[in-house]
């Protein structure tokens, strides 16, 4: 069956921020220009938000740039922040710590980044942008020249086998003048165009963590509105880059989550076990007794910073967002910096579109360098990296860096890819984690119950093996299946059979979060769009 294709002056992957504030950005301009524009974005979650996840405490400088008047339209910022907290652990204490200067909030709102995202797209469309959710961008188009012709959204009624179903229809073909992808961490496509434009060559490799986070409706007599908590230390063991959050919203509900940086070196470390052994300190449980657990999910991130970030543009389109790794780590915000991102991408490619010259937005790098979002990124680029020798040396290191040096160190330090820092079971030591009780710690099943994760079942596995004898002879044999730890839906599972141990992937569990394509050792698993509308059905997240 042939696909069916439209044509749009710009196609938009990711119904994210970045997404979202380049489709409206694109449709002020071409209003101000008093010209038509086609935007279009597609969004594989089943739902604008059903698919994002993040703390989230939001800086508005970009949402201020983008729409001013932001409060009177409703923007759902019902809580401003009111009071920082850090807070440094042991396993029985805790010893407050000042402050520092880049994670203060003054002036900062505590959101659901699912809820904003719902009301960008609102926005978007009162502008005549054109919102596709539940359709999978699965392929890139490219032209005759090689360059971006645009994406085809996934084909629907495809069976396990990998042949047309009775309820086949094949994908569209959504073509563009030029196609932005944001995608978000680690997404695929942007990951196939930067192995094809190479675009990673003169920027270091992007490194992540994994979020997992909970939202808890807790005892109103302990609802702190607008208090934001972060912490460093344990669970994690010193030489484990990672920390938590606990923010605390409107309508009795706090956000906890749990990070933890994916260079760590220890196969046997669950960073979904870390994040349920943290909610029993002695400073912290006590948030959540008598409260009730709501929702659940989990998202790599990129922490890789200024000298990770890739080349942005090639022939046909370009990267935004937190595909492209804008997050800035030391102040735990990327949402801000995505909406910039994807804003300073709309103004490059309306220029390069009403110029009718040329098919690359070449200057879209040089623009946004002229910004406040890369000044913020390079005054903070050695502070992550410093923590690759362990949480003393990179607090030493981020007080130095901050308050002496302000962010001008003559140096800059560098990063390695995650996947590489893993080190052979045999010379690690197993972590014995304690059973989950239920009422404050959880189990995997039923967290991921409460993501409302669903895929129609018969589909081919979005989960592929370049080599699947290596899942046991590489990475059970020497790093002991480190995919059914780092994994925070269960979506991993070594089976014992009489031939011997097999690999089980339970692809219908799985919560988009891209760590088994980012962690895995041998870089052998590969996460590609399921059907759209598959995975995580996040509300309130």
């Amino acid at each position: 069956m042939s696909r069916e294709s439209m044509e749009f002056d710009v196609v938009i992957v990711g119904a994210g921020p970045a997404g979202l504030a380049a489709a409206i950005r694109l449709k002020q301009l071409a209003a101000a220009k008093g010209t038509e524009l086609a935007v279009c974005v597609v969004e594989k979650g089943s739902e604008v938000g059903a698919h994002l996840l993040s703390g989230a405490v939001l800086d508005p400088r970009a949402l201020n740039e983008l729409i001013p008047d932001w409060k009177e339209k409703g923007a759902p910022l019902n809580t401003p922040a009111t009071d920082d907290r850090f807070l440094f652990l042991t396993e029985g204490s805790a010893l407050r710590l000042p402050t520092p200067p880049q994670m203060r909030n003054e002036g900062n709102y505590i959101i659901s980044l699912g809820n904003l995202a719902r009301w960008l797209a609102a926005q978007a469309e009162e502008l005549g942008v054109e919102i596709y959710p539940g359709f999978a961008a699965a392929e890139v188009l490219y032209d005759d020249a090689g360059a971006v012709a645009g994406i085809a959204t996934g084909d629907l009624g495809i069976g396990k086998d990998g042949t047309p179903g009775p309820n086949h229809q094949p994908g569209v073909e959504l073509r563009a003048r030029q196609t932005l992808f944001g995608e978000g961490a680690r997404g695929s496509l942007t990951k196939g165009l930067m192995a094809r434009f190479d675009l990673g060559a003169a920027s270091d490799p992007q490194t992540y963590g994994i979020g997992i986070k909970e939202l808890w409706e807790v005892d109103p007599a302990k609802h702190r509105p607008g208090t934001v908590v972060h912490t460093v230390g344990w669970p994690l063991d010193g030489a484990t880059y990672g920390g938590s959050f606990l923010y605390h919203l409107e309508n009795n509900q706090v956000a906890v989550g749990f990070v933890t940086g994916l260079d760590y070196a220890n196969p046997y470390l669950s960073p979904f076990e870390e994040m349920q052994r943290f909610k029993t300190h002695p400073a912290i449980r006590g948030v959540f007794e008598g409260g009730r657990r709501i929702a659940y999910g989990a998202r790599a991130l990129t922490e890789g910073g200024w000298q990770s970030i890739p080349k942005l543009t090639f022939p046909g389109g370009a990267l935004i967002g937190c595909g492209a790794g804008f997050m800035n780590v030391p102040r735990i915000k990327g949402i801000h910096n995505a909406m910039k991102s994807g804003m300073v991408a709309a103004e490059s490619v309306f220029d390069l579109l009403q110029a009718g010259t040329g098919n690359e937005a070449a200057d879209l790098r040089s623009r946004l360098d002229a910004t406040w979002l890369m000044a913020d990124l390079r005054r903070v680029r050695n502070i992550r990296p410093a923590f690759r020798g362990g949480l003393l040396a990179g607090i030493v290191h981020a007080g130095i860096d901050t308050y002496l040096l302000r962010g001008h160190a003559p140096w800059t330090l560098h990063h390695h890819a995650d996947h590489e820092s893993l080190k052979p079971a045999a010379v690690c030591k197993p972590i014995a984690y304690p059973k989950p009780d239920g009422v404050l710690t959880f189990d995997r099943l039923s967290s991921v119950f409460i993501s409302n994760a669903n895929h129609e079942e018969n589909q081919p596995c979005h989960l592929r093996l370049a080599d699947p004898a290596a899942a046991i002879a590489v990475n059970h044999a020497r790093f002991a299946s480190p995919e059914t730890r780092y994994c925070p839906a269960g979506v991993y599972e070594i089976v014992e059979e009489a031939s011997g141990p097999r690999l089980q992937i339970n692809a219908q569990n799985c919560v988009h979060c891209k760590t088994c394509d980012i962690k895995d050792p041998t870089q052998n698993i590969t996460w590609v769009a399921p059907e759209g509308g598959g995975g995580p059905n996040y509300p309130n997240m």
